[in-house]
């Protein structure tokens, strides 16, 4: 059935931002102790690899707009399933925000103003970079990961190691840019803590879902251009 598709990819988005965005706010900077930048890469990771064994025969665990375009636009997923994909997922991504706000409030600390892992440029960019360095960045980072999906989930490709590659691949992409936006390449995680902090990160919000989608895409049609064939298929079998 198409509704368990659905909730399977909000489930798995819930995980994603969840893990992710939790490990940021609660355990990256904890006093001795703190996962830090490798930590959070790590746990963002980890969520995929994790959710891609649970449900990717269900869904096919895209947990990403980004990666639902890109598989789109890569021949991979039927044009008429990306709507309700993507509102699973930003949904998802919500409901993560939620739980996690009511986690990280229960402590006396705990503010909105430290960030609650949204994603930014230029003030707002842990490292201050600006718009033009971060809408690079989202593009050719988010780009390349749709390349590694479409390489790793080909048919032509040994089964069973396509999610290790994946959570690799994103653990890397966290690695480079956490300092330049805080790492989105995924929409549907950069919604949910924006709409909690506000301000800032809802008007900055726009270009965490143009830079993805576009890097998505190209990197879908990138990869149909260069494989021999279209390769498997990653929607929910």
């Amino acid at each position: 059935m198409q509704t368990r598709k659905y909730a399977a990819e909000a489930i798995g988005t819930f995980w994603l931002t969840f893990a992710g965005c939790g490990s940021a706010v609660i355990a990256a900077g904890f006093p001795q102790v703190g996962i830090g930048l490798l930590g959070v890469s790590l746990a963002f990771g980890l969520s995929v690899v994790t959710m891609a064994y649970a449900i990717g025969h269900i869904s096919g665990c895209h947990l990403n707009p980004a990666v639902t375009i890109g598989l789109a636009a890569g021949g991979r997923f039927p044009t008429n399933q990306i709507l309700p994909y993507v509102v699973a997922q930003v949904v998802g991504g919500i409901v993560a925000a939620a739980v996690l706000y009511v986690i990280a409030s229960g402590t006396a600390d705990f503010s909105l103003a430290k960030g609650f892992a949204a994603n930014g440029y230029a003030d707002h960019s842990p490292g201050k970079y600006g718009l033009g360095a971060a809408l690079v960045a989202e593009v050719v980072l988010t780009m390349m990961f749709l390349f590694v999906i479409m390489g790793a989930t080909h048919g032509k490709v040994p089964a069973g190691f396509a999610p290790l590659a994946i959570g690799l691949m994103l653990t890397l992409i966290h690695l480079i840019s956490i300092p330049i936006t805080n790492t989105s390449v995924n929409p549907a995680r950069s919604t949910g803590p924006a709409l909690f902090v506000g301000g800032w990160a809802l008007a900055q919000l726009w270009l965490f879902w143009v830079a993805p989608l576009i890097g998505g895409a190209a990197g879908g049609l990138l990869y149909r251009w260069l494989s021999e064939e279209p390769g498997g298929e990653i929607s929910g079998r």
